[in-house]
């Protein structure tokens, strides 16, 4: 494995990609994260033996970081005992892309209520998609839901073709190296919004539109549905009115 010495210099490192990791990281904090995440993706709460298992440390171990995590009212434990994601959790989000999210929600709340399906942003975490904010419709009936904090891997769906189609395949290979340049993405380039079938959700569609952020990588602005009496080049029309409006308020 290859690691930069101070200076710049290229040097072998003589121990594992393991060892190094071990000791430039640290486990603590990274056991406590990997607990958030499982958390957050659980449908119900779990006990500490699931948790400890879901982790593989020792219950003693997943005890600690819960507790640690409590004192941040990042957990909480419900009656039974069980542990869930906690309102420490919203107060940190907030601060996550917080222009983005202050443009883009009102936006959302009309783009959704209009169409009847569920509006959201995506951004780019690494090989990954991320949903930032989603607003479903009021007043209709099943809608596709799409939770923020929801993943979804960039080579699948809508909104990755999206953010792909606003970078050059230059600067696409740099931000996620080994992901292959999708042709969709080129026609998205030139149609101005991306679509997909079932790509992410099986009998589901999306279009997205990029929105181009100065300074950052590029988000995307999506919609997501089952069924629709609107053409998805109509979408893409409505989508791109909504990033416009997003990005003049990032300017």
């Amino acid at each position: 494995m290859t690691v930069e010495a101070p200076g710049g210099t290229a040097v072998e490192s003589a121990r594992s990609g393991t060892a190094v990791a071990a000791s430039t990281h640290s486990q603590t904090l990274s056991r406590g994260i990997r607990a958030l995440e499982i958390l957050a993706e659980a449908s119900s709460p779990l006990s500490i033996a699931e948790l400890s298992s879901r982790l593989g440390v020792h219950r003693s171990i997943a005890y600690r970081i819960l507790r640690t995590l409590e004192d941040h009212s990042l957990v909480v434990r419900d009656a039974a005992g069980g542990v869930k994601a906690g309102p420490g959790l919203a107060v940190l989000a907030r601060g996550v892309a917080s222009d983005l999210q202050s443009a883009a929600l009102p936006e959302l709340t009309q783009l959704a209520n209009t169409l009847g399906m569920t509006a959201f942003v995506v951004v780019l975490d690494q090989q990954e998609c991320v949903t930032l904010v989603a607003v479903e419709p009021r007043h209709t009936g099943a809608t596709v839901a799409q939770r923020p904090g929801t993943r979804h891997p960039v080579s699948a769906g809508a909104p990755g073709v999206a953010i792909q189609s606003a970078l050059s395949e230059p600067a696409w290979e740099r931000c996620a190296p080994g992901q292959p340049y999708r042709a969709d993405a080129r026609t998205a380039q030139r149609t101005g919004y991306a679509v997909s079938h079932d790509e992410v959700i099986d009998g589901v569609s999306s279009v997205a539109v990029p929105v181009r952020i100065p300074g950052e990588l590029p988000a995307a602005v999506a919609v997501v549905y089952i069924r629709s009496l609107h053409t998805p080049a109509e979408l893409g029309a409505r989508l791109l009115d909504c990033a416009r409006i997003i990005e003049d308020q990032l300017r």
